[in-house]
């Protein structure tokens, strides 16, 4: 018998976007995972078990949902430098990478990098594609959150 190869490529998506943010709004409020689904449309809720920005060895869960499917997520902080880099890397059933996080000033706000680095076994013809278009749904969302926040 032949063993079946899996095909598994590691995708990157790089994407920007000029937040008018203070740089420390920024980093305190994306650096909060529990706060992620105010932002990103397939996230249903992490837990963190704190409040606040999380720091390097940190470790959390999320659900997320996947092209309809809940998945439970794994995460760890490698590194929180606030206010200019945070760094996860996740690991699932479904696909594994890291999110990477790089904030400088720009003019009078933020301007602001998110890579997302991923692997998966899926074999989904679209999903780098959605997986782009997704990701700029999210700084959009992010973007418009930060620029006009609810009022409390």
């Amino acid at each position: 018998m032949r063993a079946v190869e899996q095909s598994v490529r590691l995708e990157r998506i790089s994407q920007e976007r000029f937040i008018n943010a203070p740089l420390e709004t920024v980093y305190d409020y994306v650096t909060q995972p529990d706060r992620w689904h105010e932002w990103h449309p397939t996230s249903l809720g992490a837990e963190t078990g704190t409040s606040g920005s999380l720091g390097a060895g940190s470790r959390f869960t999320e659900m997320i949902d996947l092209l309809g499917v809940r998945v439970p997520m794994s995460y760890r902080v490698q590194i929180a430098r606030r206010p200019h880099e945070f760094k996860c890397v996740f690991t699932s059933l479904a696909v594994d990478g890291s999110i990477h996080y790089f904030l400088q000033p720009f003019r009078d706000g933020t301007l602001f990098k998110r890579v997302l680095t991923y692997e998966t076994e899926l074999q989904l013809a679209t999903l780098h594609e959605r997986m782009h278009e997704l990701s700029a749904i999210v700084l959009d969302r992010l973007k418009q959150r930060l620029e006009h926040p609810p009022f409390v």
